[in-house]
């Protein structure tokens, strides 16, 4: 049987970024590679300017230059829109706003093509929730006018698509009332992990030795230091929980604008030396971190589905969330951990009782771990995905 050949657009090359959106991209083609044939179309960022092969996975750069987004973005969709005749394959994806020029281009000149649409957090969605997070600083208020700009591309993008696929039921609903979008014409295709490789495991003395924790106890969150991560709650609950538990150690491992923000919220509530902030991560090191912690922390105020959460459950780690967007659907609340209102002092109550019963963590860790191999791994996923290949290849 002849494989589907898939043609997948984003602006960064997934072989070289690490984010939700790229890891998705290399898991889904590899767990599909016996039956689809994988082409992924990005930018010219970090250093990449040769086709590369991984896992079977073919990766060809387009001109986007290596400038901060949007500009970065423009260009490459501005490469995409005259390649149009060039770039074959029976059925197109765009993840975020990574392929409106392209899918432009097919409809300015008349030719249909099956094209998915793969929206992650609803741009519109991240837009409304940032104009509620306060005073703004004068960057801040930029970064809101650029996502306000690509939420109406998405938009765009969402309505000529074949069909729109999401990662969460909360999206869905975000998409139908910011989008206008048919129902009917939505898909849910979560994001998932590979449990193989975030596992349970004892290996990670030599880590915590280079990181110094010593014997405290590990608190870890893992994500992009901006402000809808909600980072300034997770510092304010520490004042609480170092009360309680004084020989605590919160590792924060990412990057991001924030950074001298929190660094100065420490400082200032004398609080500096129980964080320790690890910069990004690479892929190796990552499995072993989740294994230092003895909690998992995500206090985002708003999130697609959370594939941090994911990962943490898969190496049986019991997580601590708010009660938000799609969290709900990617945790057992109870179960596999404790998710609470957007609210520091419930945040810190929640970490408490988990510091306090290690009988509790273990438990919910194992629970996490059953959760997520049986519903959020890759290849579960992916098979929801290729049926979605094979429906839009078919409606063309």
């Amino acid at each position: 049987m002849k494989k589907l050949s898939l043609a997948v657009f984003n602006t960064q090359p997934p072989h070289l970024y690490f984010g939700g959106v790229e890891r998705r991209i290399m898991e889904m083609a590899k767990s599909l590679r016996s039956e689809v044939a994988t082409t992924v179309y990005s930018g010219t960022k970090a250093g990449f300017k040769k086709p590369a092969t991984i896992n079977g996975t073919h990766i060809n750069p387009c001109y986007s230059t290596d400038a901060a987004f949007p500009l970065d973005n423009w260009f490459f969709n501005h490469t995409l829109a005259n390649a149009t005749n060039t770039i074959k394959a029976d059925v197109y994806e765009a993840h975020a706003v990574s392929g409106y020029g392209f899918l432009k281009a097919l409809k300015k000149r008349g030719i249909k093509k099956p094209f998915i649409q793969t929206i992650h957090g609803v741009l519109a969605d991240e837009y409304t929730q940032a104009l509620h997070m306060g005073t703004p600083t004068i960057r801040a208020k930029l970064a809101n006018l650029i996502m306000r700009q690509q939420a109406k591309l998405e938009q765009q993008a969402a309505k000529n698509a074949t069909l729109t696929v999401t990662i969460s039921k909360y999206s869905t609903q975000k998409i139908i009332q910011h989008y206008d979008i048919d129902k009917t014409k939505i898909r849910i295709v979560p994001n998932g992990v590979d449990t193989q490789k975030f596992k349970p495991s004892a290996e990670c003395e030599k880590i915590k030795q280079q990181i110094g924790l010593d014997n405290n106890l590990c608190i870890l969150f893992v994500g992009r230091l901006i402000p809808r991560k909600g980072l300034t709650y997770l510092t304010e609950a520490a004042k609480y929980i170092t009360k309680n538990y004084n020989q605590t150690t919160f590792l924060i491992a990412g990057n991001g604008p924030q950074k001298n923000h929190i660094t100065t919220q420490l400082q200032k509530i004398n609080l500096t030396k129980h964080f320790k902030f690890l910069g990004d991560i690479n892929e190796q090191t990552l499995p072993t971190l989740y294994n230092c912690a003895d909690i998992f922390v995500l206090p985002s105020i708003q999130e697609g589905q959370g594939i941090a959460l994911l990962e943490a459950q898969a190496t049986a780690k019991p997580v601590v969330a708010f009660n938000v967007g799609g969290i709900p659907e990617a945790v057992i609340n109870g179960e596999t951990g404790l998710l609470t209102k957007p609210d520091s002092r419930e945040l810190a109550d929640a970490i408490i009782k988990l510091l306090g019963n290690w009988s509790l963590r273990k438990t919910m860790g194992n629970n996490g771990r059953k959760f997520v191999t049986d519903n959020f791994s890759w290849n579960v996923c992916a098979q929801k995905m290729l049926k979605v290949y094979q429906e839009a290849h078919a409606a063309a």
